[in-house]
């Protein structure tokens, strides 16, 4: 089992006064694995999306009644944007098996799935309304199947918004559930402004609706709003926890203008700031100030959410990916700034950061190993597990591509565990409870394997008890 320094794996910084610090649990035993399976291949759209694109939600769902996956298949006749359609997947002891496609519509983006404890199975979509177009007006929609059927012609939800909004095939759309109470909510962003929800409460009526507005940039060379884009979200007994980044094109205008003279772009998209909303109860409309849970726009860096999970005690876990610098402007603007990555995590309760760790970092000067995506896993008893890639170089120069766990219980952290998976998974949803699927000792995945770029795969591994 390869791990990174324990010393530095287990210190904690809690901000909270009188919070007591993570310290180093026991070694955990070994993951197992149990599955390693291929969903379908598929083809570049070049559209700018792709199958992970809705990195914040998911396309993997555990239910009763089975294992569904949603996938994207690029059609081959049809031109950019909207060059795409969702397929719709059931694991059998046959293996994966496409149960249902779209075979009408058009879309950009990939359709995250969602799923209620009485059987409902709901996919997000956004169909275009003009197909001929390269952009355009687009109609969110959630197409309702039962898992016990799942064949049959599911039923057609239109949410009901806050007047009339403009949406198009950019949707940057995030879907989640509260599976146990048959309630969602759905965003979808609005330009650079705001983004636009929707609320469907356990009765089936979309009985709040409204406009979640981006944190303002007034530090900037031109002060504007903030777009967050790509985030996480969770939705339990109808308090709703949003964290997301900045996507915004560079802010900073002697960035851009030497960002310009490399690529020959006029835009150039920020990633550096991670910002947190919630609201207590959805239904009242109301979102607290916006907070800044980290940011790397000092020196030009990279930010990237991960997960999100709302503990029993209603604290919001976030977990979050960071690059320190923009190597290209280093040598220019801040030579001797360090790179590092780091896989980050920190517990947010009413608004505020009550603690904050970095749980896996690369060497100084950002050599060494490097953590990607990453994502929680809860079991029925409340268990808090991580998965992660780590990739670039151990500690003894050999080339590293491998999958991790590590546990936070009882304010402590496990050492890393490899999973050891044949093919390890670069980028990856699982079968989370912000979706709708039940707590578990079974990790599920979908996404990347690496190596394999161009095909999405399945892997089930069981956490140990221990």
């Amino acid at each position: 089992m390869t791990t990174t320094s324990i010393g530095r794996m287990v210190m904690f910084a809690v901000l909270a006064a009188g919070g007591a610090k993570l310290a180093a649990a026991t070694p955990a035993s070994l993951p197992v694995v149990e599955a390693e399976e291929t969903v379908y291949s598929f083809a570049d759209a070049n559209n700018g999306a792709g199958p992970m694109w809705c990195r914040g939600s998911t396309c993997l769902v555990r239910m009763d009644d089975g294992l569904f996956a949603s996938g994207l298949e690029t059609l081959a006749d049809v031109k950019p944007l909207n060059n795409c359609r969702w397929l719709l997947f059931k694991r059998s002891q046959a293996g994966w098996q496409q149960i249902a496609a779209d075979t009408q519509g058009r879309t950009r983006e990939p359709c995250p799935l969602a799923a209620f404890a009485d059987g409902r199975l709901l996919l997000s979509v956004n169909p275009t309304l003009r197909p001929e177009a390269y952009s355009g007006p687009a109609r969110p929609e959630i197409l309702q199947f039962r898992a016990a059927n799942p064949t049959a012609a599911p039923e057609v939800l239109r949410p009901v918004w806050q007047g009339a909004p403009e949406f198009t095939e950019h949707s940057y759309r995030s879907f989640v559930a509260d599976g146990p109470n048959r309630e969602l909510i759905l965003f979808q962003n609005i330009g650079y402004t705001h983004a636009e929800w929707a609320f469907l409460d356990r009765a089936g009526k979309w009985s709040a609706q409204g406009r979640l507005k981006w944190p303002w940039g007034a530090e900037y060379d031109k002060p504007q709003p903030i777009r967050v884009c790509y985030p996480a979200v969770g939705l339990k007994d109808r308090a709703v926890h949003f964290c997301g980044v900045s996507d915004i094109v560079e802010p900073y205008e002697k960035w851009r203008a030497f960002k310009k003279q490399l690529t020959g772009r006029e835009w150039d998209y920020d990633f550096r700031r991670l910002f947190y909303t919630w609201s207590r109860d959805i239904t009242t409309g109301q979102f607290s100030d916006w907070v800044e849970i980290a940011s790397r726009d000092q020196t030009c860096g990279w930010i990237m959410p991960c997960d999100l999970w709302v503990a029993p005690d209603g604290a919001a876990h976030l977990l979050w990916t960071e690059r320190a610098i923009d190597e290209r402007l280093r040598e220019r603007f801040f030579p001797n700034a360090e790179q590092s990555h780091s896989l980050n995590y920190a517990i947010v309760r009413e608004g505020k950061v009550v603690a904050r760790k970095v749980l896996a970092q690369s060497g100084k000067g950002g050599s060494g190993e490097i953590p990607g995506a990453a994502r929680f896993q809860v079991t029925p008893a409340n268990r808090l597990w991580v998965v992660y890639y780590v990739g670039g170089r151990s500690p003894d120069g050999h080339s590293l591509s491998e999958n991790r766990v590590m546990e936070i219980r009882a304010e402590r952290i496990s050492p890393p565990a490899v999973v050891p998976l044949k093919y390890p998974m670069t980028d990856f949803f699982t079968a989370t409870v912000r979706a709708g699927s039940p707590p578990s000792r079974h990790l599920e995945m979908l996404g990347h394997r690496a190596g394999t770029p161009r095909t999405i795969a399945y892997a089930r591994v069981l956490l140990p008890e221990d």
